[in-house]
């Protein structure tokens, strides 16, 4: 993988803002961005902590936009796919909307219901893709960088406890994204925060799928679902399934093989279990494009993350280019804990109590081969 750098510790430009649009309620939504001096350039906006653009060069120099979404703050208002938005108060899916805590039991939005099965999904009617949060600049060590924060309230879609969640985006001068996520509350709560981009490594407009995008992922177990797509609790190996990336593999290759997980989510829609330690920031997964060079390399502290090789994207939503997503023009990779942990005792926990601090780092590695 290569970079280039004018030298060794180059300054960032302060992150940039500016009005992007308004609520409905007239609160304004402002759009930050963070270049470094390598070109690369990134816009967050505060609806939702969202990942609006990720400008990335090719193999040739050239830059495109790799990263799925809209171009307007409606249409992310009105849009169900999540485009770049930090999702939670808890990321991917809960089985029928409801958990136990502490002997109480919480009833959640069910706002997704694949196979006719409802479940809550990433945070509910109105998570936190869906809200205004704050943001300032930071720096340091060379980077541009901003954070945004959240005060969820108690009780919020169904959550127990105030939580105050803040989203970090750090532009390193070595064309690395890293985003940290931190979080306090003052009664017992699951928390688990994920980033929900959609890349196309050929540029977010080019009309071409992501099937030829050749995977790796760090991660020798996944967790099989049901047909509602809910964790079976069986962490199970990839070895001989077409869920195995631990070498790569064109994203296509094995996608229309007959395997009921695949039936299940229509391809690729599951969680895989990475290898390491959780808590330590480590290699997840490892995507490239033959056809620009472009490579994408992910790094985490979380222990699994979630391949969805948009397998429901239809036309219906249409980018920034102006142009449909069509099926699969785009692939999602969600750091995360795993789906349903808090119906889920055998999972790694993702209870967080009062007086303790939630913390998480993935890291977005740009670079071209």
């Amino acid at each position: 993988m290569s970079f280039s750098s004018s030298n060794e510790n180059p300054r960032s430009p302060a992150p940039q803002g500016e009005d992007w649009g308004r609520l409905p309620d007239g609160r304004p939504v402002r759009l930050h961005t963070l270049a470094n001096a390598n070109g690369l350039r990134v816009r967050v906006a505060t609806l939702g902590a969202t990942l609006v653009s990720i400008e990335a060069p090719d193999r040739d120099g050239r830059f495109s936009d790799i990263a799925l979404g809209y171009a307007t703050v409606a249409e992310y208002l009105a849009g169900t796919a999540y485009f770049g938005a930090v999702v939670g108060r808890v990321a991917n899916r809960i089985a029928r909307g409801r958990f136990t805590l502490d002997g109480v039991t919480h009833s959640l939005a069910t706002n997704n219901a694949p196979a006719g099965i409802p479940c809550s999904l990433h945070g509910g009617g109105v998570g936190f893709d869906k809200v205004l949060w704050e943001a300032a600049p930071v720096g340091g060590d060379g980077a541009a960088g901003i954070v945004l924060t959240y005060q969820s309230r108690d009780g919020e879609e169904g959550y127990p406890g105030n939580l105050r969640a803040s989203v970090t985006y750090a532009l390193l001068p070595d064309n690395t994204l890293r985003v940290s996520y931190d979080a306090a509350t003052d009664r017992a709560t699951p928390v688990n925060l994920s980033q929900h981009s959609y890349f196309n490594l050929g540029g977010e407009g080019c009309g071409r799928d992501i099937l030829g995008h050749t995977l790796q992922l760090h991660a020798a177990h996944y967790t099989p679902v049901t047909p509602g797509l809910i964790p079976t609790g069986e962490i199970a190996p990839v070895a001989g399934t077409p869920f195995d990336f631990t070498r790569p593999h064109p994203i296509g290759e094995r996608i229309g093989a007959t395997h009921p997980q695949l039936a299940h989510g229509a391809g690729y829609d599951h969680n895989w279990v990475l290898n390491g330690d959780s808590g330590q920031l480590r290699p997840a997964a490892e995507v490239h494009d033959a056809h620009t060079g472009r490579l994408l390399r992910i790094s985490t502290t979380e222990p699994g993350i979630q391949f969805y090789s948009g397998n429901f994207l239809n036309g219906t939503d249409k980018g920034k280019a102006g142009r449909p997503y069509a099926h699969r023009a785009g692939f999602a990779l969600e750091t995360q804990h795993f789906p349903d942990t808090p119906n889920q005792p055998s999972f790694p926990g993702i209870t967080l109590q009062p007086g303790r601090n939630y913390h998480s780092v993935t890291e977005y590695c740009f670079g071209v081969r």
